[in-house]
């Protein structure tokens, strides 16, 4: 399979479609997700394009999972959460729907089950969510 340039994230890094930017660096971007799961859920990305962790080169995977471990440090504490969920999907069979290497952060609360799929979250709850994260990651 090859890497295909129009893929959502990809729309998204070149500013083509709106998103809710978490975090930036030379290498990644972590961005709200707008069907989360639990509050807080957000998405880390590699800049260069890869599929999945399947085709993804070393270098992208050391900057894509310290950003995770930054971000999930930051959002557990803006969400005031137990604990996080990190979730990474490879191909069809696997569970992945948007072809662009991505990991989802989580933040969970004890006794709290995640939200079904697929349902649109309110704009204004994730701006909030997402300011929390970057006051988080402010110190």
């Amino acid at each position: 399979m090859t890497y295909d340039p129009d893929n959502i994230f990809a729309k998204i890094l070149r500013d083509e479609i709106p998103s809710t930017r978490v975090y930036e660096d030379d290498e990644t971007l972590a961005f709200m997700d707008i069907m989360p799961r639990v509050d807080g859920h957000l998405l880390v990305i590699p800049k260069t394009p890869c599929r999945n962790l399947l085709d993804a080169t070393p270098e992208q995977l050391s900057a894509v999972i310290a950003t995770t471990q930054k971000l999930a440090k930051a959002a557990q504490k803006a969400m005031e959460a137990q604990g996080v969920t990190i979730q990474q999907f490879n191909e069809a069979a696997g569970g992945q729907e948007v072809f662009h290497l991505h990991f989802h952060v989580l933040p969970r609360h004890e006794g709290v089950k995640p939200r079904a799929p697929g349902q649109m979250g309110d704009k204004d709850a994730i701006a909030a969510h997402a300011e929390a994260i970057r006051a988080a990651l402010a110190g």
